[in-house]
């Protein structure tokens, strides 16, 4: 297993960008690995179904004084990690890193993982649920196999 400010830090080896898009990322980073092996999770920190989509707490402070402003672009060596798990992580830039915070908010509220976590509360109201690996294991999980047969 990783560890999630190391994955945070590859995605700003990628490009600078916002607190809220390193989230999400981070977020589809874990979610596609529990998809792709069986349930396995990349990090072992929870995420959490926030008002602005999925969050992982620990994460958090490490950026939160940015707040809106675009995280500078860093250097990190890649090699601390498996082969798998740059993979997933390329993939997972390739698909949605030219999405803003903002649309891959957007995107994960429309997705069944943070609607599921959320319940019943108000769009507007704090929520400390958790993010399941099995329930993203299998929303994506379904979503590959839907795009292994078209």
């Amino acid at each position: 297993m990783v560890k999630v400010q190391d994955i945070a830090k590859w995605f700003l080896s990628q490009d600078s960008m916002t607190h809220k898009k390193i989230q999400k990322l981070c977020y589809y980073a874990q979610a596609w690995y529990c998809a792709l092996y069986d349930g396995t999770p990349l990090f072992e920190d929870q995420i959490e179904a926030w008002v602005h989509g999925p969050v992982i707490p620990s994460l958090y402070p490490l950026y939160a004084d940015y707040k809106w402003n675009s995280i500078p672009k860093r250097d990190f060596d890649e090699s601390v990690f498996p082969q798998k798990v740059l993979d997933v992580l390329h993939a997972v830039y390739t698909t949605y890193g030219e999405f803003t915070g903002d649309q891959l908010e957007a995107l994960t509220h429309s997705e069944t993982p943070w609607k599921t976590a959320r319940k019943n509360s108000k769009p507007w109201e704090i929520s400390t649920e958790v993010i399941s690996c099995d329930s993203m294991r299998s929303y994506y999980g379904s979503k590959y196999e839907q795009a292994q047969n078209d």
